[in-house]
């Protein structure tokens, strides 16, 4: 089913973030076209579509489909959208050091400091500007009535699971995190209308992440996917998707901009419950900062 997005309208996902978004439900040869765009944007926007088939390995009729399934009637309007998205990327990182391409062996530190910072920059603009802020407040809600919260995630997810565990438990918040699967489940198994369930996953398709989110729901709780992909079948077991839009580099294993956009995503949920009921959350982190002040060294 294509993925289709208003064409003119402003606040729409640009077009390179949903490429991303849809990367992995794309046929093999739409991957190959994706591929090509995503890294060489510009360069890849100037090619007639005969040349744009060829060095894809496919045919004008692949192409033609491509465009399609951003929603395109015609190739000249992915082209446009492309480099709008170009100048809009210049633009969010002009203050950054000029890099260009993947991190590779020949790099510099001072090479791969520059790249990270703008992969991390640009994963976090897109996620600003693709999260759905309704899908936000519904989750905010949600999370500030429940007696219980849990959050599940796998490897660098985790850690972001984490971090949100810590967050809303510095506000009073009853949530745990589950680094364990079969632990994560069996809580999940146990939860109760009104609870809520957060699940954080990149790929959206981490199959125990998956499975910690199906028990939570047929729990009768509120389920939350964060996620890079919502048409990913994580989504699918979720009431409520955030999605994400980060870049990775080809260093995948270090979760390098999804997790960055991911800790943006728990930032942004952590505040507005932390909000939801400003003067008690106040008082909760001012007790939990005295509790834990007094221990810190004050010897210089």
């Amino acid at each position: 089913m294509p993925h289709e997005a208003p064409r003119d309208d402003a606040s729409s996902p640009p077009v390179l973030v949903r490429m991303r978004a849809i990367y992995p439900e794309l046929r093999p040869s739409e991957q190959r076209i994706a591929a090509l765009f995503l890294a060489s944007p510009g360069d890849t926007a100037e090619l007639s579509i005969a040349e744009l088939a060829r060095r894809c390995d496919t045919s004008t009729t692949s192409v033609i489909r491509f465009c399609k399934r951003l929603g395109f009637d015609h190739v000249r309007e992915l082209r446009n959208h492309v480099l709008r998205d170009v100048a809009r990327e210049r633009f969010d990182s002009a203050a950054l050091p000029e890099v260009s391409g993947d991190i590779d062996r020949d790099d510099t530190l001072a090479d791969i400091v520059a790249k990270v910072s703008l992969a991390e920059t640009l994963s976090l603009a897109d996620t600003a500007k693709v999260l759905d802020t309704d899908a936000l407040l519904a989750s905010v809600h949600a999370i500030a009535a429940a007696p219980r919260i849990d959050i599940f995630g796998v490897g660098a997810s985790a850690i972001v699971g984490l971090d949100l565990q810590r967050k809303l438990t510095r506000i009073g918040r009853t949530a745990l995190e589950w680094s364990d699967p079969h632990a994560a489940w069996t809580s999940a198994a146990t939860l109760q209308p009104g609870n809520v369930a957060i699940a954080v996953s990149h790929t959206g398709s981490t199959t125990d992440t998956i499975e910690f989110l199906m028990l939570a729901r047929r729990s009768g709780a509120t389920t939350i996917a964060i996620t890079n992909h919502a048409g990913a079948p994580l989504a699918d077991q979720a009431d409520i998707v955030l999605t994400t839009a980060a870049r990775e580099t080809g260093f995948r294993s270090g979760a390098l901009g999804s997790r960055i956009a991911q800790l943006m995503v728990v930032d942004c949920i952590f505040i507005g419950v932390a909000q939801s009921n400003y003067d008690r959350s106040m008082e909760a982190l001012r007790d939990t900062y005295a509790a834990v002040h007094h221990l810190r060294s004050t010897d210089i």
